[in-house]
């Protein structure tokens, strides 16, 4: 038996099906704004708190206490180190020890020791000796008189110059003390100039540049920085006789002291380079 369906009409349209909304949170369900904010701060807490920011922090102290040891000429009591570094005794007290331990190894050439109340570094007594011998034969630091010095930044601010120019310059004969720099290989002959005589011309030489702690010409003090220079002497009270003369003073040249001393030459020593007749080398000592 077939049942007859009454057909759709296109225009009938069916009845809209509501769906039922969820019912909005009840203030107690909801995440109170504070208890948020504060694990927020807890979660920034612990990151800040990792081990590894611990870690390098203690790394970086304990860099700071082994350059401090390193350089110092006294021994540093722990008290030193601790005030010097803002950080507690006890912690300084704990870096120490393991930097004692650390260069307490056979493969280390330095021992971190404990002297006279506080802490240095030194050589190992094991290789003394060997030590001794390698400081006999290194080159002895070069030491020249006040004359040379000036001669020397007259070179290496004038340069190439020749021997008349830095006699007009200074006011005195300087043959000497031309052949003292060219011993020291400090100024090299630069060929000769297209003058009457044809006088040698002087520049200065890379072992300049090494003695005096120089990557290039450029880094030689301005004459501005010599008129101050020359302003802080003046207020400055003279040196007693006899003081070591700066090799920054005569010729404003800036030396590395560790590889380059200049001693003030004796009347007789600084006569002797003076004079125009000087066939030889003055007496520079070395040591």
């Amino acid at each position: 038996m077939e049942v007859n369906t009454p057909p759709v009409e296109a225009n009938e349209t069916a009845e809209p099906v509501e769906i039922a909304e969820a019912a909005p949170e009840t203030p107690e369900q909801a995440p109170p704004v504070e208890g948020v904010i504060e694990e927020v701060f807890a979660e920034q807490l612990v990151i800040a708190e990792e081990p590894g920011s611990r870690d390098a922090e203690r790394a970086e102290v304990r860099a700071l206490i082994e350059a401090a040891v390193y350089i110092a000429d006294e021994p540093l009591s722990l008290q030193q180190i601790a005030a010097a570094l803002n950080h507690p005794i006890d912690r300084v007290h704990a870096i120490v020890e393991e930097l004692v331990a650390e260069y307490g190894k056979p493969e280390h050439g330095l021992a971190v020791r404990e002297i006279a109340g506080g802490y240095k570094m030194t050589t190992k007594p094991e290789h003394h000796e060997a030590i001794r011998t390698f400081v006999r034969n290194l080159k002895p630091p070069l030491k020249l008189s006040l004359a040379a010095l000036e001669t020397l930044a007259v070179v290496a601010y004038k340069q190439p110059v020749t021997a008349p120019e830095i006699l007009e310059i200074r006011g005195v004969q300087g043959v000497g003390v031309l052949k003292t720099l060219l011993d020291r290989r400090l100024i090299a002959v630069a060929g000769r100039k297209n003058v009457v005589g044809k006088p040698m011309l002087y520049k200065t030489t890379k072992e300049f540049l090494i003695q005096f702690g120089l990557s290039d010409l450029g880094e030689l003090p301005t004459l501005k920085e010599f008129e101050e220079l020359g302003k802080m002497a003046l207020s400055e009270e003279p040196e007693p006789e006899g003081a070591a003369v700066s090799a920054a003073e005569p010729g404003g040249v800036p030396a590395d002291t560790s590889n380059l001393a200049a001693d003030a030459a004796p009347p007789d020593e600084a006569a002797a380079e003076e004079s125009p007749a000087a066939e030889t080398p003055p007496s520079v000592e070395e040591t």
